[in-house]
């Protein structure tokens, strides 16, 4: 039986780690702990009195037709931005990837968009969207298109779409063109002597090699969906018109900044926190099956 190798160390590498174990402790943690002790309790607005109320926050919660409308509403939004961002990062990293002449720039190009915050995206797609000014408002009225984000939750919705799936292609095309220029040149030249048509040899042979940074970026985008479009949400639509576009961590912020309704808000959390767990838990358990490294 072979020996494991052991080797000595002091305190050192402890002390090194202790610093991201704090903050991982302090923010991340202690504020867990924290709204799942609330959630568990009934206070007043400034928290100086406080119930145990026991499953009663999360009773009212899934009584709530908001609340179950914010909930598909959020997996319906999220699903969709994942999609149309990572289909079209793929269609634009596969022509970049072709480019002979002008790649650098047409990467740089492409790749500033990730450099905007979130919220800063949301008031330019507020100007974009706007019914006196805006470009692309004027353009789907010429169509034929009334598009109002304002009055109407399908054109709020789909505005809401666009500005969040624009503001993450960028860095979904980073990974997608990464990933096809470490395919080595000798693969490629195999396939396209077993394969003439350069559609099936993508389906075939480049997209299944793509498939662990494809599956990674289905993890990130839906996180971002869920809880990074929260910026794009307050300052494009603020959740209206009449609720259709607040998404579960903006009803949290809603209900427990603005509302005042701590319990409430703390027991939407960790619903939403348990519903990311078990996607991402879903995701490894069953898609990476189908991903071979």
């Amino acid at each position: 039986m072979a020996k494991r190798q052991q080797f000595s160390h002091g305190i050192f590498p402890y002390i090194l780690l202790t610093p991201q174990i704090l903050i991982i402790a302090v923010f991340f943690v202690y504020p867990a702990a924290k709204a799942l002790m609330m959630s568990f309790m009934l206070e007043d607005p400034w928290g100086t009195s406080s119930t145990f109320v026991w499953f009663e926050n999360y009773t009212m919660l899934f009584e709530s037709g908001e609340y179950l409308a914010s909930f598909g509403f959020t997996l319906l939004y999220s699903f969709v931005v994942a999609f149309l961002s990572l289909a079209i990062a793929l269609l634009l990293a596969v022509k970049a990837n072709n480019v002979l002449h002008g790649q650098s720039t047409y990467r740089i190009t492409l790749t500033w968009v990730y450099a905007i915050a979130p919220a800063v995206a949301g008031l330019i797609g507020g100007f974009l969207f706007s019914p006196h000014i805006g470009t692309l408002s004027n353009f789907f009225n010429d169509i034929g298109w009334e598009f109002d984000l304002a009055t109407d939750s399908f054109d709020a919705i789909c505005a809401l779409v666009m500005v969040s799936v624009w503001k993450q292609v960028s860095i979904n095309f980073v990974y997608f063109l990464a990933g096809l220029q470490s395919i080595p040149s000798s693969v490629k030249e195999a396939a396209i002597l077993d394969c003439e048509s350069g559609v099936k040899r993508f389906w075939t042979m480049v997209f299944p090699l793509l498939a662990p940074t494809t599956f990674f970026l289905v993890v990130i985008n839906l996180t971002y969906a869920f809880f990074d479009t929260f910026g794009i949400i307050d300052t494009l639509t603020e959740g209206g018109p009449g609720s259709h576009t607040t998404s579960l961590v903006y009803k949290v912020y809603r209900d427990g900044f603005i509302g005042a309704d701590l319990g409430g808000s703390s027991a939407q959390s960790v619903v939403l926190l348990l519903l990311v767990l078990g996607l991402t838990y879903f995701q490894f358990k069953f898609v990476e099956k189908r991903v071979h490294y």
